[in-house]
């Protein structure tokens, strides 16, 4: 999930202008909506009644989110390390600063998950007050499902000419700013987004000092130099989705700082290999498409066994995880479909 086309010169912001209005906001729509629900729904934390509402309040802080760095990665002719690391900061921002449920301990005590605080509790930073299993977790999926998976999907429904083009030029890019900034202040003020919870001035700086050098580093130069190609022969789309899935058990393997350690030195090793194979002739799109929804397909299967957050009827949440399943097959089927009936474009590493 690291590489794509490095855009010329014309495929800058400018080219946005040649296209209608509507079509530009469709994928905006897209994404927008498609956010939320990977971020809240895909993985079965919410019952079938409650998909309309996560869309509604949710959407503007999570899709706003979306949107706004996957156009800021595409304005600059960037690629995925840089969607990647915003995704990071966006993380940190949303768990440390808006909701700051990465510091606060009472956090999923009025939910189904309030059991899960003792194995939290068991790998707190020192000085810091957090967990830094439920930082894994919380910033983890934040990458993969709020940002990394919508994105993956909207652009592949794209043609080759549209999907590394910006959809927004300024004036658009200020109102999903905007969009963003209140729906994080609804989430920050309301009794059940934040909880009446403040964190310490010294666990808001650690954040605000995180989210800042992942920011910074996502803006490096460096992202948008195209990387030389090797000429070994790149492995199938579906051996990139296994990866992801094999590491998604793996973090899982054991509790404690142990099971931290196995958690990160697999996500680092996983990124390293896909960063080695997209650098390769023929990574393309599909490549993109599986590595970036294999862990959307993971959280659907898994969706079965794990609770809502609030308790539901048996009928409400077994239904909500057959919608869960057949969106995501549906989703990833339709994307795969519309590459497969596109011209296959070759890639070049980031």
């Amino acid at each position: 999930m690291t590489a794509e086309p490095h855009p010329t010169a014309t495929d800058r912001p400018a080219t946005t202008g040649r296209l209608p209005l509507r079509r530009r906001l469709l994928p905006v729509l897209a994404l927008l909506l498609l956010a939320p629900w990977a971020a809240e729904c895909s993985w079965g934390g919410f019952a079938i009644d409650g998909f309309l509402p996560v869309l509604i309040f949710l959407g503007p802080m999570y899709g706003g989110a979306a949107i706004l760095i996957r156009e800021t990665a595409r304005h600059l002719g960037a690629g995925w390390p840089t969607i990647v690391l915003l995704a990071g900061a966006f993380g940190v921002l949303q768990a440390g600063l808006v909701d700051q449920s990465l510091f606060n301990p009472d956090y999923l005590d009025d939910t189904q998950y309030a059991d899960t605080r003792a194995a939290a509790e068991a790998t707190l930073v020192p000085g810091l007050g957090f967990s830094l299993r439920q930082a894994f977790d919380y910033v983890g999926n934040h990458i993969v499902l709020t940002i990394c998976a919508p994105i993956v999907l909207v652009e592949s429904f794209l043609g080759n000419g549209r999907r590394l083009r910006p959809w927004l030029g300024r004036p658009g890019l200020a109102v999903i700013g905007v969009i963003y900034l209140l729906g994080s202040l609804l989430i920050f003020s309301d009794s059940s987004g934040r909880k009446d919870f403040l964190a310490s001035p010294l666990q808001l700086t650690f954040a605000t000092v995180l989210v800042l050098a992942l920011v910074a580093t996502a803006l490096l130069p460096r992202w948008r130099r195209p990387r030389p190609r090797r000429g070994r022969r790149v492995p199938h789309p579906l051996w990139v989705a296994l990866l992801v899935v094999l590491v998604r058990f793996g973090t899982d393997l054991t509790p404690g700082w142990a099971g931290v350690t196995i958690a990160l030195a697999l996500a680092a090793a996983a990124g390293a290999l896909i960063v080695y194979w997209s650098s390769r002739d023929g990574w393309g799109q599909r490549h993109v498409l599986a590595a970036g929804t294999a862990g959307l397909v993971t959280a659907a299967a898994f969706a079965y066994l794990v609770p809502p957050y609030s308790p539901a009827s048996p009928a409400a949440a077994l239904a909500g995880d057959v919608a869960v399943t057949v969106v995501t097959l549906a989703l990833i089927g339709g994307a795969w479909w519309r590459l497969r009936a596109s011209p296959a474009v070759h890639v070049a590493a980031t």
